[in-house]
């Protein structure tokens, strides 16, 4: 799972979200690290809802514009989980051995 993608999933945790909510909570998420262009964003949310680990939740119209709310299936958190649990078994590797180096 890319980096992106992992922000985006983590991004829905919380509740639906709209595009451009999307994008201010993987920046937050992510301390700026991750900042996804509107394009970038919406191929991600399209591949995602294909994939059935995401759906839109709603639609509304706003100035004119059609808004979309993103929701996070189980499957979706089941999957951004399982991403957490396997970077933080990674990280342990390393953290270990250089905690371990540095007291011995």
């Amino acid at each position: 799972m890319s980096e992106q993608t992992y922000f985006v999933l983590a991004a829905l945790l919380d509740g639906p979200l709209h595009g451009h909510a999307i994008l201010k909570r993987v920046a937050d998420l992510s301390q700026d690290r991750i900042i996804l262009a509107v394009g970038t964003l919406y191929g991600a949310l399209d591949r995602l809802a294909a994939n059935g680990v995401i759906v839109v939740e709603k639609e509304e119209i706003v100035n004119g514009r059609k808004r979309r709310y993103f929701r996070i299936t189980d499957d979706g958190r089941g999957l951004v989980e399982a991403e957490a649990r396997r970077m933080q078994q990674a990280a342990a590797v390393v953290t270990r051995r250089t905690l371990g180096a540095t007291f011995t």
